[in-house]
């Protein structure tokens, strides 16, 4: 009968080095209760035998019987671990968000983060994701690289535009930022944009016009300053 799997899969590839070799402390505290295995189908099995009724033993047909249950039982293991294995080999390198139970706390804990690698060990996978293990079956979604990259993009303009004064109390000197942001905005399709809250677009568009009234104020403060000059210096 086979035995149990160890082995770790970094970049689809099973590696050299054993499961026993990296510490699943993190990720047994996160695990849940392990099924009936093999061995402890076994363990019923010889219990069974060895406590049965002298007066009305079992019949070997029972025991052959349960034997090519158990056969089965290991056969459909070993299948669904195997799939379990590719399933787990397949999300290295991507971003998944991890939904787990601390068994300490009963908390749920959220996680999200690329998968550097990922461990097997007693037909069981687990995915590091921030030098952290979990169990595959707390991967609970696997985060598109176009969804995260517009995500993030979104996300850091909406804390660049709010770092910024109220339009009512920006100066000339906001003007580079703003018109950065208005920059980063135009280049945004319209997938990007949907990731920014309702009304960014207004209120970005009032920064940019404050601005350019700004620039207008200045300019014409500057001509009648010019005009001042030139008038004192005929009348002089």
């Amino acid at each position: 009968m086979a035995d149990n799997l160890s082995a770790v899969v970094k970049d689809g590839e099973i590696q050299s080095s054993t499961a026993s070799q990296i510490s699943l402390s993190k990720a047994k505290e996160k695990g849940s209760p392990s099924a009936l295995d093999k061995d402890a189908f076994l363990q019923l099995l010889v219990a069974q035998m060895k406590y049965q009724d002298p007066l009305e033993p079992t019949q070997n047909t029972e025991y052959v019987s349960q034997l090519a249950t158990f056969s089965s039982l290991e056969e459909m293991q070993n299948l669904n671990a195997g799939m379990t294995l590719q399933r787990a080999s397949g999300l290295v390198g991507e971003t998944v968000l991890i939904k787990a139970v601390n068994s300490a706390t009963g908390g749920t804990e959220y996680a999200q983060g690329m998968v550097d690698y990922v461990v097997y060990e007693n037909n069981k996978a687990f995915v590091s994701v921030n030098d952290s293990l979990y169990s595959i079956d707390d991967v609970y979604q696997v985060v598109d690289q176009t969804y995260q990259a517009a995500y993030d993009t979104a996300q850091k303009f909406m804390e660049a535009l709010n770092s910024l004064p109220k339009v009512e109390n920006i100066t000339l000197g906001d003007s580079e930022n703003i018109e950065n942001l208005r920059t980063v905005y135009n280049n945004m399709n319209s997938y990007g944009q949907s990731f920014l809250p309702e009304g960014t677009n207004e209120l970005l568009t009032s920064y940019v016009n404050k601005i350019h009234q700004l620039k207008l104020a200045e300019e014409a403060a500057s001509k009648t300053e010019e005009t001042e000059n030139t008038t004192e210096k005929v009348e002089g």
